[in-house]
């Protein structure tokens, strides 16, 4: 019997939505938190402006190392190992191939059960969903989630976070945890 596959964003999703914000209080001198980041834009937390420019340059310059060192959300190590089983894991992220060997490692560090990672270095993930054939989708991304379960018609797994609060059409379930996903996508594919 062929298993379901799952199209998974590893940002905010397999990693602590939190994760960077400690980098960028520390280069940027500032005290942000997760509950500030109201918009999938992390300079919208700031509290002055920011050259957006430098940002990236810099983003892009310590990208490798805030990866390599990311936080696994919680829960997300176990269940994904229960998940191995029984579904297909095809990671679909918006992260670029110059990180391409950082994140490989980081899935092996972290004993994180990978099928396939896709880093495709946009936020457009519906081609890679449509050519890998996934079956439900697991985003922190709000226009993402609704994207992919408008066009791919398949359950999306939103995880809350402050950026991502807007309403979401109906195949696009909301949790606030791994466990909560589990328990979805358990009664799901029954």
């Amino acid at each position: 019997m062929k298993k379901p596959r799952f199209g998974i964003d590893i940002d905010g999703t397999v990693t602590c939505p939190s994760t960077l914000i400690p980098h960028i209080n520390k280069q940027y001198k500032v005290n942000i938190t997760l509950d500030d980041v109201c918009e999938y834009d992390f300079l919208s937390a700031f509290p002055h402006p920011v050259d957006r420019v430098a940002f990236n340059t810099w983003f892009k310059e310590n990208e490798p190392f805030m990866y390599e060192v990311s936080e696994a959300a919680k829960d997300a190590k176990d269940i994904l190992n229960t998940w191995k089983e029984n579904y297909e894991l095809f990671y679909i992220s918006a992260r670029g191939e110059n990180v391409s060997d950082v994140t490989v490692n980081w899935f092996k560090s972290q004993s994180i059960p990978y099928d396939h990672i896709e880093l495709i270095g946009s936020h457009d993930k519906i081609s890679a969903a449509k050519k890998y054939g996934v079956e439900a989708f697991f985003e922190d991304k709000h226009d993402n989630a609704v994207m992919l379960a408008e066009e791919l018609k398949i359950p999306v797994v939103l995880f809350d976070t402050p950026y991502n609060r807007l309403a979401v059409p109906d195949n696009v379930v909301r949790v606030y945890n791994w466990q909560e996903a589990n328990q979805f996508i358990t009664n799901y594919f029954k």
